[in-house]
């Protein structure tokens, strides 16, 4: 049983030694250069950089990005349901009741969120 291990533990030896080997000899045979302002500042065509590195986004990007994952991770769950709902409700009547309470979950958490003004652009 351990024999079967042995390969792999191998190549993650292989795959360690060859990633510390790569970074001493870059340090040990690379070229230092002397830092300067000019060689550290973003190369901007000819311009001088004004401003910060990148804009500051709103919370409620954010905030709007993540409702849209979460009620979108909703349909992740609900296609497998939808593809043998034909043939399983004949036999059971709790499959659709399981998804009707799910969607009432997500029905109260919309809710929320719209009460919440979270989709609301303009606050």
């Amino acid at each position: 049983m351990l024999r079967d291990y042995v390969p792999v533990l191998l190549h993650i030896v292989v795959a360690i030694g060859f990633a510390v080997s790569a970074l001493l000899v870059s340090v040990l045979l690379g070229k230092t250069g002397r830092r300067t302002r000019t060689k550290d500042s973003a190369y901007e065509c000819g311009m001088v950089p004004e401003g910060g590195a990148q804009p500051r986004f709103s919370v409620k990007f954010y905030l709007v990005a993540m409702l849209f994952i979460l009620f979108d991770v909703e349909i992740v769950f609900m296609y497998p349901w939808a593809v043998v709902y034909r043939e399983s409700v004949v036999q059971s009547k709790a499959i659709l009741w399981s998804m009707l309470s799910f969607v009432s979950v997500l029905m109260v958490g919309y809710a929320y969120a719209l009460k919440k003004g979270a989709l609301d652009w303009k606050k």
